[in-house]
């Protein structure tokens, strides 16, 4: 079981966090979704929760309908900061030549090292038909040296849904390979790496991308922006609300000099937004939308710069990986619970697709249950975390039955509008059509759960 200190830096973080770390130990990717208006909210505070968190580093990836193959692959990139130059004073020091030619000038008269006696060896000179000068190393000549780019260890496709297919494909070989061909080289995707897709839907079930890349995803999550907010984003805004407010103090600030008695008014520019911040109607319903998110946000704004350390380091994240594979077990009444889950999903009516309920989502289903279990502060799986699971698993893969002509059973003799009513069509009374969500909280209380 993980420590109690883990637990407790575990159960403050928020939804997003959680999803994130979620992904960040079984190794796989996520896809999230929030309102459409608010997506690039989403993006911004994805990115800070990536910087702040986890300590990882993250670039934005805005897809849109003519999005092509190289736009995508470079946009994978990031710049890691150029080491700086030395100093020249330093590198002068550091020489070795003036080391040992200071010490063969003090043993030999003429102060000439000889051929032995020198790093940089004296040859003749064929124009002078004398000795040639050591080749002094070129000081203050070579520039700092730029490391190549590499992919960054998270991942913002920001409206993936709307890239071109070919796109979504390019991102699906990434994904599966960890790795992605450019026009150059080959570029291999860093050990903590984490593709988030961001699409803007109205609720989870309708967050989709290509068929394929859709089931390789582990979990999806639909952020809602007036319950959870983005505290980090409001964080940021309150710090340059404060740097604003003490600019506005110090504009026009009149200080005199002594030895010249010049007046000098300082004026500092007020610094322009570092983050793509959207209008202030989805801030302050962000801020305001729960109770309890004031509290949280006011709770992080008591650190007045950012950490210097992350939340959740790596080796905390290593370790709960291995919690969450090894440690972890499953009885058989839960893997039957597991199992019965499964069919009665695939059997359901409004599922057009049984083969939407994929091999892969059942391994998934099994590994963020064990995931759950270890988050919980648990040694073994309930059925309570396997409905946990499921929701997060499988909401993003079903596919429904919008036609009631299509359904299974029509075929058998069944009336279409008794088919239509049960599926919510437009012959139902209710008016909308059932969505993922609740199919799943249907199938649920079909299956019986172990004692």
């Amino acid at each position: 079981m993980a420590s109690e200190q883990l637990l407790d830096k575990i159960h403050t973080l928020s939804d997003l966090e959680l999803a994130a770390l979620l992904c960040l130990i079984a190794r796989e990717h996520c896809l999230i979704s929030t309102e459409p208006d608010s997506i690039d909210e989403l993006a911004e505070e994805l990115r800070l929760v990536a910087a702040r968190t986890f300590n990882l580093t993250s670039t934005i990836v805005s897809c849109h309908a003519h999005t092509t193959l190289d736009e995508f692959a470079n946009g994978l990139f990031v710049q890691p900061n150029p080491q700086p130059p030395p100093s020249p004073g330093n590198a002068r020091s550091a020489s070795p030549y003036h080391s040992r030619h200071e010490q063969q000038s003090q043993l030999s008269p003429a102060g000439v090292a000889g051929h032995h006696g020198s790093y940089f060896p004296v040859t003749p000179s064929p124009r002078l038909g004398g000795t040639r000068s050591p080749v002094l190393p070129s000081i203050g000549r070579s520039h700092s040296q730029i490391p190549p780019a590499r992919i960054a260890n998270v991942i913002l496709a920001k409206d993936l849904d709307r890239a071109p297919r070919a796109v979504q494909i390019q991102a699906l070989e990434l994904l599966r390979t960890r790795r992605i061909f450019t026009r150059t080289s080959v570029q291999t995707a860093p050990k903590q790496f984490l593709f988030i897709a961001l699409v803007g839907a109205s609720s989870g079930g309708q967050a989709r991308v290509t068929p394929h890349l859709n089931d390789f995803f582990y979990i999806s999550h639909w952020h809602d922006p007036d319950d959870h907010g983005f505290p980090y984003l409001d964080e940021e805004l309150d710090r340059q609300n404060g740097r604003e407010n003490d600019d506005d103090d110090n504009t026009d600030a009149v200080s005199t000099t002594s030895s010249n008695s010049v007046i000098r008014i300082s004026r500092h520019p007020s610094p322009s937004p570092a983050l793509g911040l959207g209008s202030p109607r989805s801030v302050t319903s962000s801020i305001h939308g729960h109770p309890n998110h004031h509290h949280t946000t006011h709770n992080k704004l008591d650190q007045t710069s950012p950490p210097t350390t992350p939340l959740l380091t790596e080796p905390e994240l290593a370790h709960l990986s291995h919690l969450a594979h090894t440690t972890i077990h499953t009885t058989i009444s839960i893997t039957r619970y597991q199992s019965n889950f499964i069919s009665f999903l695939r059997g359901h009516r409004a599922v057009a697709l049984p083969g939407s309920v994929s091999p892969t989502a059942t391994r998934h289903l099994a590994d963020l249950s064990r995931s759950l279990a270890c988050l919980h502060g648990l040694d073994y799986v309930t059925p309570s975390i396997v409905g946990l699971a499921a929701r997060k698993v499988y909401a993003h893969r079903l596919e429904l039955v919008r036609d009631p002509m299509r359904e299974r059973s029509v075929q058998w003799g069944s009336e279409v509008g008794a088919v239509a009513a049960l599926l919510g069509g437009e012959d139902a009374e209710g008016g909308g059509m059932i969505g993922p969500e609740e199919v799943l909280e249907e199938v649920l209380g079909m299956v019986k759960v172990p004692l």
